[in-house]
């Protein structure tokens, strides 16, 4: 479900979800950063770092992510780029390259307003998405609470986002908040139940409880109306006189309510459809190596789970539901990617 989801908007803290992969999956976490003046003086949320203080670049997005620290953005960005020009410059490429987003420039690592700092609900959903399939980033994504002992200020940093903490919803497996003046309350959340994996991105609410209320009405939805079917390892398919099958399981996440439709091409890709035609997912097949022709797949759909309820939206949002991965083999060669619903 989405609404207004390529409309460009400002996101605040949400801003961090981008910073942290490129940084986990481009440098090394181990490396001690020398905080600056300039990242001192960052205005807004802060992990109170001080100038010339030692901290590692982990344990600098730690405090980006849990407790939205201003301070660590630049920090990182400085030490990662040379400059927070320069990391902003190297982040839009790598979020277009890696994630293919469409309607996304950021001018900071942070999140602090900037008017050329803008993005839709459709890429953070998609750069979430991306960011939650590496571990070290779901790992700090999901913490709730972490010991803080830096130079100036011993604390334990507790996550600002609601349902992880204060309002625990069933389920919740991660989630940034944001706010800044011209972008209203923004909020990312990640929740799984079973095998069903949500992402819920809300932006431009006016107040703070709208973003929770709107969450937890999209996360009741999809996990209200969605289930998964698969479709078995070794299924054959036929078009014309030629056989293929597919090569690994194939889960498909789609609505609870009416039948799916199967047809492949000749080039053997399986488009798996809703009764009125509209296309859910679509597979690249192998041909197989017999020269005979097999009987079509009848019976490979199993329905896994049904979670019932429904809801309603009142500000920009989108629900992404997220399959597990599953193996496509194009060409003779293997790769693993994951498969995602709308």
């Amino acid at each position: 479900m989405k609404k207004n989801a390529d409309t460009a908007m400002y996101p605040a803290s949400l801003t961090k979800i981008a910073t942290a992969i490129y940084v986990i999956e481009t440098a090394d976490l181990d490396d001690m950063v020398t905080v600056s003046g300039n990242a001192r003086d960052t205005e807004g949320t802060s992990v109170f770092l001080e100038e010339g203080e030692q901290v590692s670049l982990k344990k600098l997005v730690q405090g980006l992510l849990i407790n939205s620290g201003n301070d660590a953005g630049v920090a990182i960005a400085e030490h990662v780029g040379g400059s927070v020009g320069q990391f902003t410059s190297e982040l839009n490429g790598y979020l277009q390259q890696k994630v293919g987003v469409q309607n996304t420039h950021f001018e900071n690592p942070h999140g602090l307003f900037d008017s050329g700092h803008v993005t839709t609900a459709q890429d953070l959903a998609a750069i979430t998405r991306y960011a939650i399939q590496n571990e070290t980033f779901r790992e700090i994504f999901g913490t709730v609470e972490l010991a803080w002992d830096g130079e100036s200020w011993d604390t334990t940093l507790l996550t600002h986002h609601k349902l992880m903490r204060e309002r625990p919803y069933d389920g919740i497996t991660g989630g940034k908040t944001g706010f800044v003046n011209q972008s209203g309350f923004t909020l990312a959340t990640t929740a799984k139940r079973d095998d069903l994996n949500l992402i819920v991105i809300t932006l431009n609410a006016n107040m703070q409880k709208d973003a929770y209320q709107d969450t937890i009405n999209l996360l009741d939805y999809g996990f209200g109306r969605f289930t998964h079917s698969t479709i078995a390892k070794g299924m054959t398919f036929e078009t014309d006189d030629t056989e293929y099958k597919t090569t690994q399981p194939l889960t498909i996440t789609h609505k609870t309510d009416g039948e799916l439709q199967k047809d492949v091409s000749e080039e053997g890709v399986l488009k798996v459809r809703k009764r009125k035609g509209e296309v859910v997912d679509t597979f690249q097949l192998e041909k197989t190596k017999q020269d005979r022709r097999s009987e079509t797949a009848k019976s490979d759909v199993k329905k896994n789970s049904v979670l019932g309820s429904s809801a309603l939206m009142a500000v920009v949002s989108i629900v992404v539901v997220m399959i597990g991965i599953i193996g496509v083999l194009y060409r003779r060669k293997r790769k693993r990617e994951e498969r995602f619903f709308w």
